[in-house]
């Protein structure tokens, strides 16, 4: 696509990276400053008019509305209204699948501050997207070419 692409495991704070990497999930107040950044992020690059990708574990539905309009959605648990600060337009692309599946890629995963154990935390705090949240959902069990297309047929369509 030749978007700018953003691994939201990057932005974590140091003590983020120890929690989880001590065995210990985060919790909303471990993940809400880490959220905003990554909305600064995104606004920064859609000030630009450029488009960007990010790969983030975007688990609850606040934490979308966090991404798509900063931390006024804490309060408000709603997406901001347009005007200055309008939120941004986001598809949120579910990767979905089998927790043995994901499991056994994050086995081979080397160098990384999140254990596999902590996979089953992720599953329980897992709210998919649902209607309204502008989405799609894509098997993880399909292939790479597969998933890609997918995607970018979502994007290109919509």
């Amino acid at each position: 696509l030749g978007w700018k692409f953003y691994d939201a495991d990057d932005y974590h704070s140091p003590e983020n990276k120890k929690k989880m990497a001590e065995g210990l999930p985060l919790n909303d107040e471990d993940r809400i400053p880490w959220l905003c950044t990554l909305h600064d992020i995104l606004r920064r690059e859609d000030s630009s008019r450029q488009d960007a990708v990010l790969a983030c574990s975007a688990l609850r539905k606040m934490y979308r509305l966090v991404l798509v309009s900063g931390p006024s959605a804490i309060e408000s648990n709603q997406p901001e209204q347009p005007g200055e600060n309008a939120a941004l337009k986001i598809l949120f692309v579910h990767l979905d699948g089998p927790m043995d599946i994901i499991a056994g890629r994050l086995e081979k995963r080397r160098g990384h501050f999140m254990p596999p154990d902590l996979l089953k935390s992720q599953f329980d705090t897992l709210e998919p997207p649902s209607a309204p949240e502008n989405f799609i959902t894509v098997s993880l069990e399909k292939s790479l070419p597969e998933i890609v297309l997918e995607i970018e047929n979502a994007i290109f369509q919509g």
